[in-house]
This record gives C-alpha cells, sequence and structure tokens, in this order.
C-alpha cells in the first residue's frame, strides 16, 4: 500500500510526523500547481511516473517534472506548526531520469500558503535545501530565511546528484542549538553553526572607522638595496651596428640612398639591469584598522527558530526534465525519516544495477562498433594495395 498524505501531525511514539507523502492515488487532490508562470507560456506540468528503472512500478512512483525547459511549481500545504524546541527533519528523494544542465531539485518549506496558485520564486519560504546545477556550477542548497532575507550558506555544499536514473535520499536536520546536519543518501556532508556559516548576524566585530594608518606606516616588505650599484662594464645594449659589414662596391648612393649597416645581435649584452631587493627593515606589516564592538549586533540564540510552517513546495527550473520527486516527510523523529531511506536504499540497489547492466550494453556496443570500422579500414586498404 503507497502511504497517503499525512494532513494532521502524526503523533508517534518519540515524535511527530507533521508531512508525509509517497505520491500514491489521489495525490492530485493535495497538491496544487502553481499557475505563476502560466500566462508567459513557460508553466511546466507534472506527471506521475516511477522511471525506467524501479522495484516496484506501483511502489516508487514518483511525481515528474513532464517537459523540457519549463518553470515548474507545485505545492502541498498541512496544519501549521513551529520547530520552537525540538529538532526538524526535511527529508525527499529525487531521481534526475536524465542530465539537467541547467536546474534545480530543491524544496521549498514555509509558512502557510495563502493563494498556493501564485507559489513562485517570489513567494516567501523559511528554507530552500536541494541540488541546483547550471553547467559546471553545481552545489547543494541550503538557504535559510532571516528577518525577510534569504541567507545563503557562506561555502557550498558539496553536489551529489549525479547518474542518470539513480535516485538520491536528501536529509536535513535542524536543531535547537542553532546547527543543522545535511546528509545524500545516509551520508554526512555536513554539519555546523547556522551563526559561523551563514552570515545571518551582523558580525560582532567591525573595524574602527576612526582608526587611521600612521602617516609614517612602512607597508613595503621589500626596498632596493642602496649598496647595489650597476657595473660599470655592463652591457645594456641588445643589437649593435655590424662592424664588419662592408658597403657593396655596387651601391649607388644617388640611386639605393645613403647605405646604412645592418644590425646583429649584441654578443656582449647582459640584459637589462636591476637592482637587488633585500628585506626592509623598517617594514612593520600589512596595516589594519583595530576592532571594536559592533554597535549593531544583536545576538540571537533562536536563528532555527520558525514560528509558521505550513507548506512544502517545489519552484523549479529546469532546462532538461524527467526529474521525479518521491517519500516526502517532515517530522521531528528520525525513526520516521528513517524509514523512507530504507525504501530508498531497496530502490537504489535496483537502480544502480539496472544502470550497470545498461552502461556494460553501450560499451559493448561501442567496442562492436569501433572492432567494425578497424575491419572496414583493413579491407579498404587491401583493396587499395591490390
Amino acid at each position: 500500500m503507497r502511504r497517503a498524505l499525512c494532513l494532521g501531525a502524526l503523533a508517534t511514539a518519540s515524535g511527530k510526523v507533521y508531512f508525509s507523502e509517497t505520491f500514491g492515488d489521489g495525490w492530485e487532490s493535495r497538491w496544487t500547481s502553481s499557475e505563476w508562470k502560466k500566462s508567459d507560456g513557460t508553466q511546466g506540468t507534472w506527471k506521475a511516473s516511477a522511471g525506467k528503472w524501479f522495484s516496484d512500478e506501483k511502489e516508487d512512483q514518483g511525481i515528474q517534472t513532464a517537459e523540457d525547459s519549463r518553470f515548474f511549481g507545485l505545492s502541498a500545504g498541512f496544519d501549521s506548526f513551529s520547530n520552537a524546541g525540538k529538532d526538524l527533519i526535511i527529508q525527499y528523494q529525487a531521481k534526475y531520469e536524465k542530465d539537467i544542465e541547467c536546474g534545480g531539485g530543491y524544496v521549498k518549506v514555509g509558512p502557510k500558503l495563502s493563494d498556493p496558485t501564485s507559489f513562485g520564486d517570489p513567494t516567501t519560504y523559511n528554507i530552500m535545501f536541494g541540488p541546483d546545477k547550471c553547467g559546471y556550477t553545481k552545489r547543494t542548497h541550503l538557504i535559510f530565511n532571516y528577518k525577510g532575507k534569504n541567507v545563503l550558506k557562506k561555502s557550498d555544499l558539496a553536489y551529489k546528484q549525479e547518474g542518470e536514473g539513480t535516485s538520491h535520499v536528501y536529509r536535513l536536520v535542524l536543531k535547537p542549538d542553532n546547527t543543522a546536519r545535511v546528509e545524500i543518501d545516509g551520508e554526512k556532508i555536513y554539519e555546523g553553526s547556522l551563526k559561523e556559516d551563514w552570515e545571518l548576524l551582523a558580525p560582532k566585530e567591525i573595524k574602527d572607522p576612526d582608526d587611521k594608518k600612521p602617516s609614517d606606516w612602512v607597508d613595503d616588505s621589500m626596498m632596493d638595496d642602496p649598496a647595489d650599484k650597476k657595473p660599470e662594464n655592463w652591457v645594456e645594449e641588445k643589437r649593435i651596428v655590424d662592424a664588419n659589414a662592408k658597403k657593396p662596391d655596387d651601391w649607388d648612393d644617388e640611386e639605393d640612398g645613403e647605405w646604412e649597416a645592418p644590425m646583429i645581435d649584441n654578443p656582449e649584452y647582459k640584459g637589462e639591469w636591476t637592482v637587488k631587493r633585500i628585506s626592509n627593515p623598517a617594514y612593520k606589516g600589512i596595516w589594519e584598522a583595530k576592532k571594536i564592538a559592533n554597535p549593531e549586533f544583536v545576538d540571537d540564540d533562536n536563528l532555527y527558530k520558525y514560528d509558521d510552517f505550513g507548506f512544502i513546495g517545489f519552484d523549479l527550473w529546469q532546462v532538461k526534465g524527467n526529474t521525479i520527486f518521491d517519500n516526502i516527510i517532515i517530522t521531528d523523529d528520525v525513526a520516521e525519516a528513517d524509514k523512507f531511506v530504507q525504501k530508498w536504499k531497496t530502490l537504489s540497489e535496483v537502480e544502480k544495477a539496472k544502470k550497470k547492466e545498461e552502461d556494460d550494453a553501450k560499451a559493448e556496443e561501442a567496442k562492436k562498433a569501433a572492432e567494425s570500422t578497424d575491419s572496414k579500414d583493413d579491407d579498404d586498404d587491401d583493396d587499395s594495395e591490390d
């Protein structure tokens, strides 16, 4: 049996499941397609699909972006909740049936939507999480909204959405101690502090605007050696007149012009002379203004906390579609999230085996084609010799 959406918070033995979706029967009634890009004709459509590789077609069915070069918008609502004082786990599964080339495969989670049909890029969200790629630029996004500003991580998270036709499972764990953990396919790729790794807060210290560099401050670490002098016999002329050249006997100054001896490379040339450089005894280092307490800094031990989570959605641009999403869960219970990870593992084993079969078959076809070409070339060589 495919598991249905949990519209209300489902209590478990140790926590709550706020939202869960496996895209079984009736998923269309639980999700709302965005019309944000409908007027300009770039709004893409969604369809149910398990993809070309699956363990159980019905069980492994998800929703798929059905076209290329389109915007895709889809969202589902649930009972509003706050993550105050507890772990928040956001987890979902993504499979690229073909190279996306340029586009995203992330989710947005945020406060209750008043009009789901208008969901799109301008829509306020709390968290954006998942893979993004355009050409050689690849990363896993983790963006937090803080006081109305969407803040990216200072350094990018690794991109793991490789291997067309194989699924990957993404998990974000947001904790009350203002730390976050990201796992992809059960492997930790990041764990750290919101305060340190995102510019959510103003810096604690700033450079003192009233601090000025002293007029006698020496910034140059090296200087010309005052004792170094150019040798008297140093030759800098690269070309000289050929002293052995003679004016041709048949040279006519009136017709040929005034004769000039040709120039040749100077055998005594030593190159351009430069003074030797030595350490500057007056060097004081790179000057920096002293740091002072930032009057605009306000600490916040509730960076992790959002008062209202009420929707999850996909707001994507994709050059190449056919991305399948499945097994979404928002919970504070890791055991519930682990159940979906186990489902992914079962599917992943099948997908990887099928992909290997396909890759091996393609390699064998390429080998036979190359052998056929070589054989034809040999026959052509024999015919030419005859």
